[in-house]
């Protein structure tokens, strides 16, 4: 009896440069909206408990703190979106979505692993290479692919396995 081979992610799945550049630019402003939502309440609730402490530290954030609170809202935002459905609001707009070499939804901790590794300094020039992974694709072990060629693909391999089942 032969043992079933996995699926396995190949190149022409994996998503182009150009999904890749709009799930960033889709992403990055849905951060700048998240950020600003919670300034906002932030600063709202520190209007209505007369907490002036609390606006002039967010008004006068250094750049220490302007980063350190950009990064956690990166971490919420990948987070929340990648862990519950392996897709962000770019990803929804380019059909695209986050797998493991297999093509199955990464576990959570791989996700937050992704996610931290976007913190590297520099890491987008690590998209520039063909084929589009970045620094967090690559130390994750996850692939971002069209997601409807991804489950064609699947489908077919699968159907593929069973007829040699079959036989």
């Amino acid at each position: 009896m032969e043992s079933k081979k996995p699926f396995t992610v190949t190149e022409e799945l994996l998503a182009s440069h150009a999904q890749r550049i709009f799930n960033w630019l889709i992403d990055m402003l849905m951060q700048v909206v998240l950020l600003f939502v919670i300034l906002v309440f932030v600063m709202a609730f520190a209007e209505a408990n007369s907490n002036k402490a609390i606006q002039n530290y967010i008004v006068n954030l250094n750049t220490v703190g302007q980063y350190t609170l950009s990064s956690c809202v990166v971490l919420l935002y990948y987070n929340i979106f990648e862990i519950a459905f392996a897709r962000t609001i770019g990803k929804f707009f380019t059909q695209t979505i986050v797998v493991d070499e297999n093509g199955n939804t990464p576990d959570y901790q791989t996700i937050m692993l992704r996610s931290i590794c976007r913190l590297i300094p520099l890491y987008g020039f690590s998209l520039l290479g063909m084929p589009p992974r970045g620094w967090h694709d690559s130390i994750s072990k996850t692939y971002v692919v069209d997601k409807k060629a991804l489950d064609q693909k699947k489908r077919l391999f699968y159907a593929l396995q069973q007829s040699g089942q079959n036989e």
